[in-house]
């Protein structure tokens, strides 16, 4: 496989795991960034021996292959818009964008202009996220009827420097979090058919008091608790609720129930974690070894996308999961607001699982 340059539009709180992440893939090398913020994407490029360039530079840059777009979620369809426009592979941080319509926009725009378009979440490529599918896939549990997930917090203000826009337009805790979990669905047991929704927001406005922002108010735009449920093509069900309401609990992130047995699943926010099975009859749940390496973060979705663009094979973090996950998540917010189930128009297969045993920094061409 021959080597992608990655160019980085935004270098905000997250930009630095995808250096460390795409660190250890061959596949991939980030050479410059960009950001809004000339002064910090120079300071970022110095730290990281990075070129810092303008948006405008990076995307005539022809030895550019791939730009991962990290800016804020209310900029991201028209940044992806931009990378797709000037005939470049795009990835994106999720959400792909904040409505169906923008990101049908850049999906149908990929599709035109011949490039891939991927987006985070990439977790469910690591270990535990992976274990969990091949014992899926090896019949662990049989075939699953039903699981639950589970996102409940009580909101970013208290750590999070900016943590103002986790509750305007596009923010809450099913468009922040909510992508981690239903992709992670998703990837377990297949594309969803339809939803049900409940939502509300609770407190009008909040105080933040990390160190940052201590004593700011912060106006509240968004449902913050949002309970729903999700009908797959399978016949499977899901319950899913993200909260900031919540000020603790006792609740599993994720757990699959099927005709044989059941399976927890790790924090799908991160790409290792423990996996247990309990089989049907017994009440005593064991340890599933890993199958997969946890030696992997934030990136590998961006490496997966190169190996598949040089071999033809669909990659995994690819846009029309995103989208797919859009659509769930705008479901949600439809059948909150009109009392009723909304289909899920937008097709989708399945993501290819990760072979297991693959060494570290490797993903199957």
């Amino acid at each position: 496989m021959n080597t992608l340059n990655l160019g980085i539009i935004g270098v905000g709180n997250i930009a630095p795991a995808y250096i460390r992440g795409c660190a250890p893939f061959d596949v991939i090398k980030i050479v410059a960034c960009a950001d809004i913020l000339v002064d910090r994407a120079q300071a970022f490029a110095a730290e990281h021996d990075l070129e810092a360039n303008s948006v405008e530079d990076m995307l005539a840059r022809d030895d550019i292959d791939i730009v991962v777009n990290l800016t804020i979620p209310a900029a991201h369809a028209e940044v992806s818009l931009q990378i797709i426009e000037a005939g470049k592979h795009a990835y994106s941080e999720k959400p792909l964008a904040l409505n169906r319509a923008d990101g049908e926009k850049i999906v149908k725009a990929a599709a035109a202009a011949g490039v891939r378009l991927g987006c985070a979440p990439d977790t469910f490529l690591g270990g535990g996220g992976q274990t969990a599918r091949k014992a899926i896939n090896d019949g662990l549990i049989g075939a699953p009827v039903a699981a639950t997930a589970f996102f409940l917090s009580h909101g970013p203000e208290s750590w999070h420097p900016n943590a103002g826009f986790y509750y305007l337009k596009g923010g809450g805790p099913l468009f922040d979090m909510g992508p981690y979990y239903l992709t992670a669905l998703v990837n377990l047991m297949g594309p969803v058919a339809r939803v049900a929704g409940s939502a509300r927001m609770t407190f009008p406005e909040r105080v933040a008091t990390s160190e940052a922002l201590m004593g700011q108010v912060l106006p509240v735009e968004v449902n913050t608790h949002i309970a729903g449920t999700l009908e797959f093509e399978s016949g499977a069900i899901a319950t899913v609720i993200t909260s900031f309401d919540i000020w603790d609990h006792h609740l599993p992130w994720i757990e699959i129930h099927g005709t044989e047995g059941s399976l927890t699943v790790p924090d799908p926010n991160r790409f290792d974690g423990e996996v247990t099975a309990v089989k049907g009859g017994s009440r005593e749940w064991d340890d599933i070894p890993l199958t997969h390496t946890t030696n992997i973060g934030r990136g590998a979705g961006v490496a997966d996308m190169a190996y598949a663009i040089q071999s033809g094979r669909p990659h995994r973090a690819s846009g029309d999961l995103a989208f797919h996950v859009l659509d769930i998540m705008q479901a949600l917010e439809e059948s909150a607001a009109q009392g009723q189930h909304i289909e899920i128009k937008s097709a989708l297969e399945q993501p290819l699982a990760v072979p297991a045993g693959l060494p570290d920094g490797e993903l199957d061409a």
